[in-house]
């Protein structure tokens, strides 16, 4: 089941004040590789941000998002030039269709099973054309990245209403690859605070290279940062890009 903080409409006309585009650096990352292909399937699409930057910017492909959350969903079909999907990759029947797909802002994170992760990677590997590529990123475990999800870190913002809100998080412990933790929404304009429970998984390097290879695709370049940099004990990110072989 999606977070509350993404199923909820509310909660989701939030997301992308509290989060910009420009606030990371995956979006620029990516773009140029959506950009330069004639067919993008956005994975978790969310907001559909990306997306409506790409038609924005001139893309005259096929561009297709797919998300669980009807609340995210609901804040990306404010744009009716992309084909919006509900619904996740366990359900997905394209064969043979995009150039390129893309998971952004770790959304590859909430896999959380075994079995998730490799119904996922299938249902791409059947979606993308042969020699197209997916770009994803997921956190490094070795930076323990849910250490500095505390109350003291909070994002404030101000909504296209003039809505004041703050945001926190509170993690728990890294048990067996996972963490979950709490968000909370804060506004004077509510009665009272709003929470959503998430739980993220944690992969490293060698079990990502593992699951990827049993999925029949094969990587093609990784880094720790979105400046390319590689991946050591110390990157924060493990971004990936993989190839659906040419035969």
């Amino acid at each position: 089941m999606p977070d509350h903080a993404f199923a909820d409409h509310e909660l989701a006309a939030l997301y992308d004040a509290l989060n910009p585009r420009e606030s990371s650096g995956d979006y620029e990352f990516y773009f140029p590789m959506l950009m330069a292909a004639g067919s993008v399937l956005d994975v978790g699409c969310g907001t559909g941000s990306l997306l409506h930057w790409a038609r924005e910017s001139g893309h005259r492909g096929r561009l297709v998002g797919i998300d669980p959350a009807a609340g995210m969903l609901a804040q990306a079909r404010r744009r009716d030039d992309v084909e919006w999907v509900h619904g996740d990759l366990s359900t997905a029947t394209w064969d043979s269709e995009f150039d390129f797909a893309v998971m952004t802002g770790h959304a590859f994170q909430v896999l959380l099973t075994d079995e998730e992760l490799r119904t996922a990677f299938a249902a791409i590997q059947r979606a993308l054309k042969p020699g197209g590529r997916l770009g994803f990123d997921t956190r490094n475990p070795a930076a323990r990245a849910w250490e500095r999800w505390t109350p003291s870190h909070v994002w404030e913002a101000v909504t296209a209403d003039g809505v004041p809100v703050r945001s926190w998080n509170d993690a728990g412990p890294f048990e067996n690859g996972y963490v979950h933790f709490t968000t909370t929404f804060e506004s004077p304009a509510w009665d009272a605070p709003r929470f959503s429970e998430s739980t993220l998984r944690f992969l490293d390097v060698p079990s990502l290279a593992a699951f990827v290879a049993e999925a029949g695709l094969v990587i093609e370049q990784q880094y720790g940062y979105w400046d390319r940099t590689p991946v050591t004990d110390a990157s924060p990110e493990i971004i990936t890009i993989v190839r659906r072989p040419l035969t």
